[in-house]
């Protein structure tokens, strides 16, 4: 629907077009415009664009515009129901139509889509379990899990359905109060043994066992996918998997459950549904999906701005406003004293005086660029030699880039021509800490006491006035100490030297008559204490191998289906 606008607004130029036309056809526009003093173009234009986004603001309402998401918390009153599905190979004999795993997808589908407040979690095992689904009340992603299912999902094959029960115990909430129950789904061939102890485990913990067995006792061959042989055993003997009725019975008995058998018919899934409904339900919280958020409220609101504006905005100029003036003409003689001005501001800029480089200068050092700034104190001073201030700044200039000689000039010519106390007291200050730092201290001292004559307030003069005389004072004695200090130092070092080297050649003889009166003794208890490690160790090893021969073993068969 957004390609209308484009064809609208190709209508509405092509439509001016044909106005503009017209006009002409009357006579020049530029005659005509006068006896048409309410038309105005841009109003036309302005309006025509407010109603094409308003129309824009619609069609984006009519798509529905949907952002963010919210997470909707529901009190529900349902079970909990794990559900084990063997998918071994023997699961693919067709004893049952189309197969034993199809037909038990198709049991587990159809229990799903009666549950409505119930949790559901979906387990998948063969000689290993692994959960497939954790518990949840998505039961859309319970059917999308439930179709991927196949024997390839596990590499170790069998049919351990003790280890099925123990996960399924571990795979409910914490919530108390909830019929719990889990369905295990196989087709009777417990490889692994261990089941029925383990169906009276999960009993224990108020979860009740239900065994759906597939099948049929008479058995049927297992197909190969993808040809048409069967498995063999290692001897070379086609495999007939049976229905073991009797081990349902037993891990349902000890599970507090009921045995289910599983043939064509749809009486399986009666009654399972059967043995749902009896199980005790508790109110549990669950999150639903996540659904996204209505905005279309905030375009409806923008296209209802835009048309208020538009039916606001007249297309014919308001002649009520036009009478309104912010500003008003200037009569001719001050179009005149403009038009000097501006004409006199390229003049002004011609004339560059020393105050003009100054102030070029000064901002140049402030952007810490001296030579710069040192070029144009240079040019201000070709201008007027005599500017005080231009010495000054030039010396600040050179003390920047490390010419203290140069600097020194400047500042004494400064001072010459400075009649201001206040400047006149920097520039003795700066030559002070020149002076200074080339430990000419009695020279700095002159400096900073004439810097206080003129500017007697300025504290860091004074600090340097009696850091310069503490300087003065104590040059010579400065050095000879430091002379004694490194003589002193040199010779405790050669001391330190000669009594560690003497410390350590003692200690390397003291080890050297230790090793030779105790190495026999420690050779003796080193090789008794490795004796005695070594027997613990062995009898620890055998205990453990005679513990591990006296468990029975799992992976009793080794089978491949």
């Amino acid at each position: 629907m957004l390609a209308v606008i484009p064809l609208l607004a190709l209508l509405h130029y092509g439509m001016d077009l044909l106005r503009r036309r017209r006009l002409r056809e009357y006579g020049d526009p530029a005659l005509l415009k006068p006896l048409m003093p309410d038309v105005s173009q841009w109003r036309r234009e302005l309006k025509f664009w407010l109603v094409n986004g308003a129309l824009a603001m619609m069609i984006f309402c009519l798509a529905r515009p949907q952002y963010g998401t919210k997470i909707d918390t529901r009190t529900r009153r349902g079970i909990e129901a794990i559900i084990a599905l063997d998918v071994s190979n023997s699961m693919m004999a067709e004893d049952v139509t189309p197969s034993r795993l199809a037909k038990s997808k198709m049991l587990i589908s159809s229990l799903v889509d009666k549950m409505t407040d119930d949790k559901v979690g979906l387990i998948v095992y063969a000689g290993d379990a692994f959960t497939q689904l954790p518990i949840t009340s998505d039961y859309v992603s319970a059917k999308m899990f439930l179709d991927n299912i196949s024997p390839a999902m596990i590499a170790v094959q069998g049919t351990d359905i003790a280890r099925a029960i123990e996960l399924a115990t571990h795979s409910f909430t914490q919530q108390e109060g909830v019929g719990r129950a889990i369905f295990v789904i196989t087709d009777g061939e417990d490889n692994e043994g261990g089941a029925v102890a383990a169906a009276k485990d999960a009993a224990g913990k108020g979860m009740h066992v239900y065994v759906l067995g597939v099948g049929s006792p008479e058995g049927a061959p297992i197909p190969v996918p993808g040809s048409n042989r069967y498995i063999t055993d290692n001897a070379g003997n086609t495999v007939v998997s049976k229905l073991n009725e009797e081990m349902c019975r037993e891990i349902a008995s000890a599970g507090q459950g009921a045995y289910i058998y599983v043939d064509n018919s749809s009486s399986a899934q009666s009654a399972l549904q059967k043995y749902v409904d009896k199980l005790g339900k508790a109110e549990m919280e669950s999150v639903l999906y996540s659904e996204y958020d209505e905005h279309f409220r905030d375009f409806s609101w923008l296209a209802l701005v835009l048309l208020v504006l538009d039916l606001l905005l007249l297309a014919r100029r308001n002649h009520v406003l036009g009478q309104v003036r912010l500003f008003r003409v200037a009569p001719k003689g001050a179009a005149v004293v403009v038009v000097a001005l501006a004409l006199s501001q390229p003049l002004a800029a011609q004339v560059r005086n020393d105050r003009y480089f100054i102030r070029s200068g000064n901002r140049l050092y402030r952007d810490s660029l001296f030579a710069k700034a040192q070029v144009d104190y240079q040019k201000a001073l070709e201008k007027d030699n005599t500017n005080a201030v231009a010495h000054y700044n030039l010396g600040n200039a050179q003390l920047a880039q490390g010419q203290p000689k140069d600097a020194m000039k400047s500042y004494e010519t400064a001072t010459r021509m400075q009649t201001n106390p206040r400047r006149l007291a920097q520039a003795y200050h700066n030559m002070g800490v020149i002076l200074q730092s080339q430990k000419q201290f009695a020279e700095a001292i002159e400096c900073y006491k004439n810097a206080l004559r003129k500017n007697p307030a300025d504290d860091e003069t004074r600090y340097n006035l009696a850091l310069c005389q503490y300087q003065l004072k104590n040059q010579p004695q400065d050095q000879n100490q430091d002379q004694n200090q490194d003589q002193n130092q040199d010779q405790n070092q050669d001391q330190q030297q000669q009594q560690q080297q003497q410390q350590q050649q003692q200690q390397q003889e003291q080890e050297q008559q230790q090793q030779q009166q105790e190495q026999p003794k420690m050779s003796q208890e080193n090789a008794e204490q490795l004796l005695k490690a070594a027997q613990q160790e062995e009898k620890q090893t055998q205990d453990k191998v005679q513990k591990a021969q006296q468990q029975p073993s799992r992976r009793q068969l080794e089978k491949q289906w």
